[in-house]
């Protein structure tokens, strides 16, 4: 379908305006494209988000221009900040919309990509999603692609892990109620570790929650082999110090929202034993790598976002590949109009740091890889442990 409406979308090309023109801040000549960043700057997935946004900086950074018409247009990354909570989402992507982007990324967090969706449709605004992993983003949905796997994936990843590695037969789910990521990976696990004939135990803990006391020592008292909890980072902290505090020793595993320099660190000293399931193994770039270290160090205020250190997370590859994606979407619509922009994207393949990206019929990214790291409580860094596959 998504190709289909493709092909419409660049028959009416010829009829759009181009949607930026000279819209500069001031220089009359300069010709601008805006990007818009639909990110969570504050809240509980600020930290993820301010990640997230890293990519996308340094990308532009890398990559400050683009040829349109035969003109270059330098590009413009628009921020709005979703501050983490639904209720913020139309807001947000009403101010990018307001500010004439071409393209929206985003968002880190399902919850406010699925609330922040219609206005996009509305206002016909392709979004790439970098790191939102629940279905509903892009189901139904003509305008919304990703670059990033998806949770039935991540799940059954996950599922496949504890029972291999860990040799589980009964897992321990805990989530934030009514949290769309948490409740809707909790629920792909729980698919897929019963169908490899494993006990799956689910509990639900209410927003802004900061005491997982007794969450922990009911996985305990259940006799728990694994505590799967595919929370935000604030939460996946306190769960890391109190699971320790508390003496509970059952292996931790984390999604993709765990793999953050805050969590790792959290662990140094202590005896948990904790996995994370990713998008990119750091190693798997060393130029790269050395380069956006540098530039993350160089400035303060980056360093500030990435935690305080340049450890790098999957999360900034992944902003850095989903700005990559969009230029090439420009390119190939040789155009700043938003329509044309969603007419390239279905067939828009890009070989990015984290892999080789290109789109199926629902306007998700072909991926069947992640990557499962590991907390070194001596050294507070991720060691890499296997390529895993669904199957």
């Amino acid at each position: 379908m998504k190709k289909f409406l493709a092909l419409v979308l660049a028959a009416l090309m010829v009829f759009s305006l181009c949607a930026c023109g000279n819209d500069d801040g001031g220089s009359g000549d300069e010709k601008v494209i805006k990007i818009g960043v639909y990110e969570p700057q504050t809240g509980k997935n600020g930290a993820g988000g301010k990640q997230e946004i890293l990519g996308m900086q340094y990308a532009n950074e890398k990559c400050p221009t683009v040829e349109i018409g035969g003109e270059t247009y330098k590009v413009e990354l628009v921020y709005a900040d979703n501050e983490s909570v639904n209720e913020k989402a139309v807001s947000a992507a009403t101010e990018l919309i307001a500010e004439g982007v071409s393209v929206v990324l985003g968002s880190y967090g399902s919850g406010v990509s699925i609330a922040a969706s219609d206005t996009f449709k509305e206002a016909g605004v392709p979004a790439i999603g970098v790191t939102c992993t629940n279905p509903q983003v892009t189901e139904g949905n003509e305008h919304y692609f990703r670059i990033c796997f998806l949770d039935p994936f991540q799940g059954t990843v996950q599922a496949n892990f504890a029972k291999d590695q860990l040799k589980a037969t009964k897992v321990y789910c805990l989530g934030e109620l009514g949290n769309d990521y948490d409740q809707g990976l909790i629920n792909y696990f729980k698919e897929a570790a019963e169908d490899l004939d494993m006990e799956v135990i689910t509990e639900s803990f209410p927003a802004d929650n900061s005491d997982f006391t007794s969450y922990l020592n009911n996985a305990k008292k259940a006799g728990a082999e694994a505590i799967f909890a595919p929370c935000s980072i604030q939460y996946a902290q306190l769960i890391v110090e109190q699971a320790d505090a508390q003496g509970v020793e059952i292996p931790l595993l984390g999604s993709d929202t765990w793999d953050n320099n805050t969590i790792v660190g959290a662990t140094v000293g202590k005896s948990t034993e904790l996995y994370v399931s990713t998008f990119y193994a750091e190693g798997g770039n060393a130029d790269f790598e050395a380069g956006i270290k540098e530039w993350i160090k160089a400035d303060s205020k980056r360093l500030e976002n990435n935690g305080g250190d340049d450890m790098l997370s999957a999360v900034t590859v992944m902003g850095y590949d989903a700005y990559m994606v969009a230029i090439e979407a420009i390119k190939a619509a040789d155009s700043a109009d938003a329509a044309a922009v969603m007419a390239a994207l279905p067939g828009v393949t890009y070989t990015g740091i984290s892999g080789d990206i290109s789109f199926n019929d629902t306007g998700d990214a072909n991926r069947d890889t992640a990557y499962i790291k590991t907390a070194n409580t001596e050294t507070g860094v991720w060691d890499f442990v296997v390529v895993q596959k669904a199957a």
